[in-house]
């Protein structure tokens, strides 16, 4: 090689050294560094970034109603989510009390909530449960103003199914509306009251006999799962969602879905019991969502208000339950709104704040 060749090849590497170690401009890259100051160690670890194009995280939230508490919970659960930003949400159903014939009660219900979910920043995908469409005028307003009771999107090659859990409608405990106004009229007027209320609610022979009843689903539902499923045979996991876990006493209908179901990856979320329990049946995981709101129906460590948080990875889903207690912005926490943050159990008499 002649001299001057090699005096040019010198200089250019220099210069494209001198380039990468002062490639700091925003946007220039990803990430950058001063390459001449940490040209050998760096204070830092060795990992790569967590920043797959292909990953993505979404959020699932439980139940409101049901005896929806007195604190806000849900308002707040919406405040916490657009402070955690994820792509979307995917409710599990119970937004509205319903149990009513009345047209103009459910809609005005509906308002309420969605004046809630409007403040949120990112697509809120729902899931029809039991106080939703318990009767057919419910049925008929959730058609008109949200469509279709069971239906599939696709996401990033991930498959989501929300399935309709109440198809058809089981009949209603006896006197439910009126007991669900008074119950929270009481959770105000008398929280102990409306504690001993809910506790004989719970253990009335038809709502115990109810809620074990299999779920069942009917043949237009099966054939569109088959064929969604059909449809959709290559994406890398299939999530399904419902508002009742129907893998708890699962009829014949629901073992036709797990055997639909059973050569994919796949993980089903539901709601209904206000309480958070995990399954895992061969592998494949099966969560009942606690409550974001929604009165506790009972004892134990699974009453909690919070959301999940799903990461959608190469391998698989990465699910974390945040509580909304340990979710507060910039501020820190608001002692005003401390007991919708940290609410009790169902054997709690503290007293409890309204809304604001």
């Amino acid at each position: 090689m002649k001299p001057h060749n090699t005096i040019l090849l010198v200089a250019v590497v220099m210069l494209s050294k001198v380039a990468m170690a002062q490639n700091n401009e925003p946007g220039s890259t990803a990430f950058s560094y001063d390459q001449t100051r940490l040209a050998k160690a760096k204070p830092w670890t060795s990992q790569e970034f967590q920043n797959d194009p292909n990953e993505f995280q979404f959020a699932i939230i439980g139940d409101r109603t049901g005896g929806a508490n007195a604190q806000g919970t849900f308002k707040i659960a919406v405040d916490q989510l657009n402070l955690l930003q994820p792509e979307f949400v995917i409710n599990v159903g119970d937004s509205i009390e319903g149990y009513s014939d009345d047209k103009a009660e459910l809609n005005a219900e509906w308002d309420d909530v969605d004046r809630m979910v409007e403040k949120l920043k990112m697509p809120l995908f729902r899931t029809p449960g039991n106080h939703d469409i318990a009767n057919e005028t419910a049925q008929e307003i959730w058609r008109k103003r949200h469509g279709a009771t069971y239906y599939h999107f696709v996401y990033k090659n991930v498959l989501f199914l929300v399935l309709d859990s109440e198809d058809p409608p089981r009949a209603a405990p006896e006197g439910i509306k009126e007991k669900l106004e008074l119950y929270n009229k009481l959770q105000t007027e008398n929280p102990a009251k409306a504690q001993e209320m809910l506790a004989e609610f719970m253990s009335d022979e038809a709502v115990v006999a109810a809620l074990g009843k299999p779920v069942e689903f009917n043949d237009a539902q099966l054939f569109f799962i088959k064929k969604t499923l059909e449809q959709h045979a290559g994406v890398r996991w299939t999530f399904l969602f419902l508002h009742e876990p129907a893998w708890e006493n699962p009829s014949a209908s629901f073992r036709t879905i797990q055997e639909l179901l059973k050569a994919r990856n796949h993980t089903f979320f539901a709601g209904h019991l206000h309480y958070y329990d995990y399954d895992n049946f061969d592998g494949r995981e099966h969560i009942t969502m606690g409550p974001a709101g929604a009165s506790f129906h009972h004892e134990g460590p699974g009453n909690v208000d919070h959301v999940a948080w799903v990461t959608m990875t190469e391998a698989g889903p990465e699910i974390a339950n945040i509580a909304l207690k340990g979710i507060f912005d910039r501020k820190g926490l608001d002692p005003e709104l401390f007991g919708a943050y940290d609410r009790k159990g169902a054997d709690s008499n503290d007293s409890k704040k309204e809304d604001k």
